[in-house]
């Protein structure tokens, strides 16, 4: 079936589109509803069917005879240690593991914490409290005391999942203080934390609390897994919100299951015992869905990698990963392999390394920026597939679909809209645009599957959130426009538009021009008042190792580059070198720290934040430079 055929097929008859998605997976009791509405007046996917997603992901599996092919490949450059487990021996693992909460009290519907570094037994956590159809929310591991006290407060879990210490390249982060402190801090009081004591680092455990991990899942019996409704949730992931209290994003069990089993396929061009790597942590969205959930439910093996695109030990790190394992398909953020280019712009490391098995790579998690993406496809030779998708949808939004009929790509857009996703872009009155012209992205009601269907304990705050602004439509908050040829190019979150002397100004435009000096390795564009023009754009940019180009030399060759390809209403004439930008730890820039900081307000330092120091530095060039909301703005610039 052609790409136009089938997304038609499911914007026009999405009840028979998602019907046959759905009979692909092993229901207990096949769902007759289809699409319905809830009490809170919310669609609801296949609100009847009964299953078990880790039946689905494991049991599954073993019964039609693929028990010994391997599930999960773990791979660990920071510890030295490798491991990988078949079907039934994972299946095994996790049933003990369940057998272990099931003892401790752990009930369908109870919420589990699990706050835990990159190894197996992270992935084996998730998949037995979804066995118990209880509900899991796993928190990044390493997070400060503080956000993990406010999630306690917000799940109430009866049991915290977690393990000794992580380990960052050669730095060990001790877990066990952490978690001391948050549950100290917490109104809400776990019954119970298991421990997995990691040898590079043992805590101490609290006496008629805390137990440990091997010696109690040694101890214990198998639990079987308990069928649930697809509407039951499978999980709570916290988000950050705008108004300082995260979001805790609630995933159900069957929508999430169909959307997962079918994107595999149809965007990922997957089959049962290829082998797939997101190269990302299971404390985010990207590690839920595609290296637990969506390999796993589509028999493929996944792999776990605790470790770095660089320094773990060099930029050869993932070119050999994928050697050694034949991975298919590799996806991880764009800021990996800028990362990577940095250190190895000639990528003499990658030519050291044979990736012929390797057939796609895709990116997402942040907007991918031409210079990135040319370098990826030069250097690789392999397809590149920038795709679109959020905390809040669980899977793809727009993606080029390799499973189903690939297209040409265009540097910088998203390609199209994926099947379920009924993709518009509306003005501030919520009118369609013209091709062309850049607005609101948004999603027309119903979403697919696997889509959010609830704040967790707050579906109030879902309503105002994503559903009030353009009533029909969810908006996603970010914006960009599609082409006359359907693709879709996202520019950045809708508060990343600038004014400037009444003009709209995009700087994701314009970083994508800053990106492509040859100098450049990363940049973040942000705009800063101006008391003439309202605002000005300032570009703030990290060098390519071995790079030695004068400031003023720099920041002439940028402006003139701005002003050809945008044009002189761009007003960008300040570009700032950096040693590092400040970034979250799944590698997104916190451009709206940035701007707080520009605009001489008070900001406080996210703990999801990988490098504090990066503020300190930029802030102190700014100020050096005039440059933070000051009378002299105006002259600075």
């Amino acid at each position: 079936m052609s790409y136009q055929t089938e997304y038609q097929a499911s914007i026009q008859r999405p009840e028979a589109f998602w019907a046959e998605q759905a009979a692909g997976l092993p229901w207990f009791n096949p769902p007759t509803t289809i699409l319905s509405t809830d009490d809170n007046g919310i669609d609801r996917w296949f609100a009847d069917g009964r299953m078990n997603t880790a039946y689905m992901a494991l049991d599954h599996h073993v019964e039609i005879g693929r028990g010994e092919q391997i599930a999960l490949i773990y791979d660990s450059p920071v510890t030295g240690s490798k491991r990988q487990y078949s079907y039934r021996e994972l299946r095994d693992e996790v049933a003990l593991l369940a057998g272990v909460l099931k003892a401790q009290g752990v009930e369908k519907g109870d919420r589990v914490i699990i706050y835990m570094p990159m190894i197996p037994e992270a992935v084996m956590a998730m998949l037995a409290v979804a066995r118990l159809g209880a509900i899991h929310s796993v928190v990044f591991g390493g997070f400060a005391a503080h956000e993990l006290a406010v999630r306690i407060d917000d799940a109430k879990p009866k049991m915290v999942l977690s393990a000794s210490c992580g380990i960052e390249v050669n730095k060990i982060i001790a877990y066990k203080p952490i978690l001391d402190e948050a549950i100290n801090q917490a109104k809400h009081k776990p019954q119970s934390c298991l421990l997995l004591q990691r040898e590079q680092a043992k805590a101490a455990l609290v006496a008629g609390r805390d137990q440990d991990w091997q010696e109690t899942v040694a101890l214990a019996k198998p639990a079987a897994w308990l069928p649930v409704l697809a509407s039951d949730p499978l999980y709570i992931l916290y988000t950050s919100g705008t108004t300082g209290k995260p979001k805790g994003v609630v995933r159900d069990n069957g929508g999430h299951a169909v959307a997962l089993h079918y994107s595999m396929q149809a965007i990922y061009d997957m089959q049962p015992g290829d082998v797939f790597w997101a190269a990302s942590d299971v404390g985010w969205v990207v590690g839920h869905s595609y290296i637990v959930y969506g390999p796993l439910l589509a028999g493929c093996t996944t792999l776990l990698y605790e470790g770095k695109p660089v320094r773990t030990p060099d930029p050869g790190a993932f070119w050999r990963v994928v050697q050694e394992y034949g991975v298919k398909v590799l996806f991880a953020a764009p800021t990996a392999f800028r990362a990577i280019r940095k250190e190895d712009p000639e990528a003499n490391y990658l030519k050291k390394h044979d990736i012929s098995c390797l057939k796609t790579i895709y990116m997402a998690g942040e907007r991918l920026d031409p210079p990135t993406y040319e370098w990826t496809t030069e250097h690789t030779g392999k397809p590149v597939v920038d795709h679109w998708w959020q905390t809040e949808t669980g899977w793809p939004i727009c993606a080029n679909p390799m499973g189903l009929e690939p297209h040409a790509p265009k540097p910088g857009s998203a390609t199209l809209p994926v099947p379920g996703f009924n993709v518009q872009v509306l003005d501030e009155q919520g009118r369609l645009v013209p091709a062309g012209q850049q607005g609101a992205i948004a999603i027309k009601l119903p979403l697919p599957p696997g889509c959010l269907p609830t704040i967790w304990g707050d579906v109030q705050r879902f309503k105002e959130g994503y559903l009030s602004d353009y009533p029909g439509y969810y908006n996603s908050g970010d914006g960009g426009c599609l082409d006359k040829d359907g693709y879709l190019f996202v520019m950045g979150r809708t508060d990343d538009v600038i004014n400037v002397a009444g003009h709209r100004l995009s700087t994701g435009e314009m970083e994508e021009v800053v990106a492509a000096h040859p100098a450049v390795a990363e940049c973040a564009v942000i705009g800063v008042t101006c008391p003439i023009k309202g605002q000005i754009p300032v570009g703030l940019v990290l060098l390519k190792d071995g790079q030695d180009i004068q400031d003023a030399q720099l920041e002439s060759e940028l402006v003139a580059k701005v002003r050809a390809e945008i044009g002189p209403v761009a007003c960008f004439q300040k570009a700032l070198k950096v040693q590092k930008l400040p970034k979250t730890r799944s590698g997104k820039i916190l451009r709206k720290l940035l701007r707080q900081m520009a605009a001489g307000q008070e900001y406080s330092l996210p703990s999801t934040i990988e490098d504090p120091d990066s503020i300190v530095q930029i802030e102190r060039v700014m100020r050096e430079q005039g440059l933070i909301n000051t009378p002299d703005l105006a002259r600075a610039i």
